[in-house]
Parts: structure tokens; C-alpha cells; sequence
């Protein structure tokens, strides 16, 4: 990994790394593109940019752009804008997953035919490390849902309680004192988790050293919770690669092209392999 610090910018040369694919491809609800001609573009950026986006990680604010480096490079530089060094290295090198080669989990995957078209497709995705908590409360939000609801839900919880509230903040709420959310049956399991995890009944650091069925097992003790909220919780916010959630463009690309079972090569890392797959077989005809 190579970056520099420059003035309050921590600037580093990434390659296998969009933006808009790895921010806006549905696992992670709390990043707005910044429009390049918007007046938050001149407020927050002092640097050209081809993609930018303003985000969090569950309370800690980012500011991260992209420029790609040479005309014909793979490579871009990727600036996280008035960021500390310390908090590079403790929060955002791990958020990006970014000491994980991609590079060459893509080689691996393409031994596969179909894997290969997806990882061509959009070879820029990388897997989010999560916070569990967020993780969990997101998805749980998800359910039924589209992206800017889910977007608008998550808003008005951080605005309500000044920040992405802990468990331990919802726990005693109701499903009428959360009405302000507008979450609709959603509410009531997100007081059933906050509840379960605040009296100590659940642990999502045990959970996430579990093997991989007892892990979606426990977490499907919450009420809501069905197979494929546990493998996202399980998968974004536990970094269990051998998580695989399962939606109608995933359960389309298993019965045309797996049906007597995933590759061999993405075992160990089916959760990776899938964002490759959902990205593409939502946006391209495989």
C-alpha cells in the first residue's frame, strides 16, 4: 500500500478500487456521490476529482475522491480529504479492506467462466468491513426495501439521535416512539435485536467467531432475521467471506449458471465473488 500524507490529505495509489462501484452497489447505505459541479464539490474538495463521495463509517465523517493516475493506468489516486494518518491506518485501510489483494482474488476467481466476465464488469469492487452493529441495524432496515428508503431510514435515525445510535439507545424505544423513522413493521425488530444484544443474550463478537451455520443460526433468533439479513450481517459487518446472501438476482445467476453448485474457485470467499455477480447480472445480461 503505498500513500503519502499531503498538506491534511492522506493520498495513497490504489488500484481495484472504484468509487461508485464499491460505494453505491448496495452494501453499505451511508454514502452520497458529490456532484463535481455542486457547491458542496467547492466545499469540500480542493482537488481535481473524477469521483467523490461523503460517507461514514459508523460515526467517524469521510470525505474520499478519486482521480484516475495516467490515461491508460489501472491505478487511481484516491485521496480521504482532512483525514488523520492515525485514523487511516486505524479505521479506513481496514474499511476498505485495503491490504487485501484483489488483484489477484480476481485471477483466481476467473478460472471460472462466468466469474470472470463479472470480476471485467466492474473489476473496482471491494468488500466494506462494517461495523457489526451498523451492519446488522442496515440490513435489517433493507428488508423489502429500496436504496433511497433504506438511505432516508438511516438518516433520520442518525439525525434523531446526533450520530448512528447504539443498541443500547434503542433498546428502550417502542415501536410508536420510533414511528418518526417511518420504518413501518421494520421498527419492531430493530427494538427485538437492540433488546437481545443489550441484555447480553446475543453477542455479536461471539457471533462473529462462531462457525459459519451457528453464527446464521443465533442471528436468526432475532425476530426479522431470516437467512438472508444474518448472511449480509454476517458478511458486511463480520467479514465472513464464506457468507453468501441470496436475492432474486443471486437466486437468477445460481439456477442459470450453478445449478449443481458454486465454483471450487471462490471457496473460502463465495461473499467476495458475489458482489462481482450481483453487480453485474443486475446491470448486464451475463
Amino acid at each position: 500500500m503505498n500513500y503519502e500524507i499531503v498538506g491534511n490529505d492522506i493520498v495513497l495509489v490504489q488500484s481495484d478500487f472504484d468509487l461508485d462501484e464499491t460505494l453505491d452497489c448496495g452494501q453499505a447505505f451511508r454514502w452520497e456521490r458529490i456532484d463535481k459541479d455542486s457547491e458542496k464539490a467547492n466545499d469540500l474538495l480542493d482537488v481535481d476529482f473524477d469521483k467523490a463521495y461523503k460517507g461514514f463509517r459508523l460515526n467517524t465523517p469521510l470525505v474520499i475522491s478519486q482521480k484516475k493516475n495516467g490515461k491508460n493506468s489501472s491505478e487511481s489516486l484516491i485521496t480521504l480529504h482532512n483525514t488523520l494518518e492515525d485514523d487511516f491506518l486505524g479505521i479506513w485501510v481496514d474499511y476498505f479492506d485495503l491490504e487485501t489483494d484483489y488483484s489477484a482474488l480476481k485471477k483466481e476467481f476467473s478460472s471460472d467462466e462466468t466469474m470472470r466476465s463479472a470480476c471485467k464488469f466492474a473489476p473496482g469492487i471491494r468488500m466494506l468491513k462494517q461495523d457489526k452493529w451498523e451492519a446488522l441495524c442496515s440490513f435489517i432496515i433493507s428488508q423489502n426495501n429500496n436504496i433511497p428508503r433504506i438511505k432516508g431510514i438511516i438518516s433520520r435515525m442518525c439525525e434523531h439521535y446526533g450520530g448512528f445510535p447504539l443498541y443500547e439507545d434503542i433498546a428502550d424505544e417502542t415501536v410508536e416512539s420510533l414511528a418518526f423513522l417511518r420504518a413501518g413493521f421494520r421498527a419492531k425488530y430493530l427494538i427485538d435485536a437492540a433488546k437481545r444484544l443489550s441484555s447480553g443474550e446475543l453477542n455479536l463478537d461471539d457471533i462473529s467467531s462462531m462457525d459459519i451455520d451457528s453464527a446464521r443460526k443465533s442471528l436468526m433468533t432475532i425476530k426479522g432475521v431470516g437467512p438472508k439479513v444474518a448472511e449480509c450481517a454476517l458478511l458486511y459487518g463480520m467479514y465472513r467471506t464464506d457468507a453468501f446472501p441470496v436475492d432474486v438476482w443471486i437466486k437468477r445467476v445460481l439456477e442459470e449458471y450453478y445449478p449443481n453448485g458454486l465454483p471450487d474457485c471462490i471457496k473460502g470467499k463465495e461473499g467476495i465473488a458475489q458482489q462481482y455477480l450481483f453487480h453485474y447480472i443486475r446491470n448486464k445480461q451475463l
